[in-house]
Order: structure tokens, then sequence, then C-alpha cells
């Protein structure tokens, strides 16, 4: 068994980045970014109104008095300039016109006819500077595109983005005691349940997932399902990795020449873990118990997907928080425990179950974080500080 640490570097090295096409930018959210980009203008383009009010030569004084000369709105500038005594009706996001240096508020003058008298002076111009939010060809780096992101790169002027290929990811569940929800189970089956969360969590780190027919405890089935994987950046395997008589999938996939990286892990839930690479394709076989799947799935399919779409820094990135009961050794492998967060003075208060039984899925939904204990770590007492995942 190795350590999580040097698992999760070897699946890592696996990772090929996808090849970059280019999208609109309306279907860009949530894409990696495969190039930086570069604004085309200056955002504001122009001096711009802060607020509602009148454009004037300021610093302007209380008293002071001046004549409207005219208007600007949003999308509708003044032509002419502003000269002393002058002043012209402004809106927010009008542009500001040649010689106003400030904008007085509407609520701070008293306007009759077409002179207004300043009540109250200010020392705030409210005007935004032309390119004082970027200027043309300011750059952004390359990253996870999120909804922020496009309105920044829609104001600077860019109509679609070059992204990464979505992975595309081939899910196989194996065993012949699985059946499909809204199927009727025999006796002897269950549910295939994991296939489902395997499938979400990879969705949401941006791959495009086909859930694949349920592989049974043949060879020749399970040749036939991985037959099925054609042209998928990422095979995930569900059960069937272990050294038991139904265990195939190791053979299965070494016969298909699986170059294989690792078998079993110093971790709890989920020792029986394999990685690898099958042809054009990164394998990962995770354990069949739904708990050791699904952490596994966050501890090394998610850093892989954001590593297969160019993210310099895949690695979960624990927490801190402060242990919210008494707790053993964590024994020969890292250990891996479903908790609940509270809210603490300083850091969150985690407290894992008392149950931590792999097959447990009631548990998992419930829980908001694994508490991570690190192999060969001591006992630990109520508020010591400890690292956690989110879930």
């Amino acid at each position: 068994m190795i350590p999580v640490e040097e698992a999760l570097a070897r699946v890592l090295a696996l990772a090929r980045v996808t090849e970059s096409e280019t999208v609109p930018l309306g279907k860009a959210a949530g894409r990696w970014m495969a190039a930086a980009v570069s604004a085309r203008r200056d955002q504001p383009p122009f001096a711009a109104a802060a607020m509602d009010g009148y454009a004037v030569i300021g610093p302007a004084v209380a008293g002071q008095s001046f004549r409207v000369i005219g208007e600007a709105a949003a999308g509708h500038g003044f032509a002419g300039p502003v000269g002393p005594g002058e002043a012209l009706r402004i809106f927010t996001g009008a542009p500001v016109p040649e010689g106003a240096t400030q904008v007085v508020l509407q609520e701070d003058v008293t306007r009759i006819g077409d002179r207004i008298t300043l009540a109250t002076a200010s020392g705030n111009m409210n005007i935004r500077p032309a390119g004082s939010d970027f200027r043309r060809g300011a750059t952004i780096a390359p990253h996870r595109v999120a909804a922020a992101d496009l309105a920044l790169f829609a104001a600077m002027n860019l109509a679609d983005l070059e992204v990464r290929r979505r992975p595309v990811v081939a899910v196989i569940a194996t065993g012949d005691e699985l059946v499909m929800p809204g199927e009727a189970p025999g006796p002897d089956q269950i549910i295939a349940s994991n296939s489902f969360a395997i499938k979400a969590l990879a969705e949401a780190e941006g791959a495009e997932v086909r859930l694949l027919p349920i592989a049974r405890d043949s060879e020749a089935s399970l040749a036939a399902v991985f037959g099925l994987a054609g042209g998928a950046d990422l095979v995930v395997t569900i059960g069937g990795a272990s050294v038991g008589d139904h265990d195939l999938v190791a053979k299965v996939a070494g016969g298909l020449g699986l170059e294989r990286a690792f078998y079993k892990i110093a971790m709890r839930p989920g020792k029986p873990l394999m990685a690898g690479r099958l042809g054009a394709a990164v394998m990962l076989g995770l354990p069949g118990n739904p708990v050791s799947a699904i952490v596994c799935a966050h501890l090394f399919l998610r850093p892989l997907l954001r590593a297969m779409q160019g993210d310099p820094a895949p690695a979960p990135r624990p927490r801190r928080a402060l242990l919210g009961i008494d707790t053993g050794p964590a024994g020969p492998r890292s250990h891996y425990m479903r908790a609940c967060l509270a809210e603490g003075e300083t850091l969150p208060v985690i407290t894992p179950f008392g149950n931590q039984d792999s097959a447990m899925l009631t548990l998992l939904a419930d829980a908001r974080a694994l508490l991570i204990r690190p192999l060969g770590d001591g006992p630990r007492k109520t508020g010591e500080v400890v690292e956690y995942l989110p879930l």
C-alpha cells in the first residue's frame, strides 16, 4: 500500500491536458481557459458620471450658481464643452463632457428654470476616470470561468473564449448484484447507486460523462463494456478492483493493455484503489463500497479532472477546524472521517460521526466534511486544530 499523497501524485502524473477549442462567451461558464485573454478596450471607455447630478468645473463651493446648458444620459453624450459658470444635467454612466471635472449631486442643488445653486459642497468628484477598471491590453491568466468572469470578458469586448475541451469520462459499474434504479432487484441484488454520485462529481468538474451498462462478473461482459468506452479520456470503474475471485477489473484491464500506476493505498475508506493508463485513456478503478467510491472520487477523480483541464494546482486544499470531540489514533492508514461542521468563534468546529461504516450512504449524505486523520496520527483532544475537506 502506498500513502494517499503518493497515490495522488501518481494519478496526477497520468493526466494529459485536453486540447483547446473556441466557444461563444455565453457557453464558457465553468470551462477552463486555455490561454490568457486581453482587453480590447478601456473600461470605462470614457470618463463617466458615477452619480446623477450636474457636471461642472470643480471643485464647486456652497452657494455657487450655474447655468444649465443641456443634458447627457447613458448612451447619449453631450456634444459640446462645459465652461465656467455652466452645468450639464448628467445621469449615471453618461460621458462627462469636455471641461467638466466634477459631478455635483442632484440632491445637493436647488434648480429654478435653467439655473442651479449648490447648497452643500463636497470634495467627491463623482467621476469614474477612463480606464479606471481596466485598460486596453490588460490580461487575465487562464483559470476556470466563473459568472463574474463572463461580465468582465464581455466588458473587454470578447465575443468568444479559447477553453479546454471537456474531458469525456466513461463510468462502468461492475457486479452481478447490481440493477439500475427503477428495476426490480432479485433477492440477492441491490440498486446501483455509486454511478450517479460519480457522474455528478465529474460533471461538476466540467466533464462530459457517459454511464455505460453494468458489467457483469465475467471476463467477457467486462471486456465488452470496456469496448464501449472507446474515445473516452478517462475510464472510471466502480467495484471489482479488489482481489476476490469475482474481482476481475485488474485482470481484464491488464489483458486490454492497462499500464498500472499503483494498486492499493493506505487509506480508510478506499484501500482497493487502482490507477493507470489504458491506451489513450486514464483509468481509475474505484472501490465498490459506496462511501469508499465517493470519498476516493473527491480525493482523486476531481483533482484528476482539474489537471486534465489545465489547473496548475489541482490537489484538494484542506481547511482548518477545531475538533469537537476526543478521537483515538488514526492507525496504519490515513482516515477520512465523515463529519459535521458547526460555526465556532475562531474556526469551524468539526465532529466526526460515531459510525464510519463505508456502506452507510445516509451518513455520507448528512456529512458536510471529511476530517483528515493522517497515517500514524495519535489521539486528538477536543479543541485541537485539525484539517478537513469540505463536502
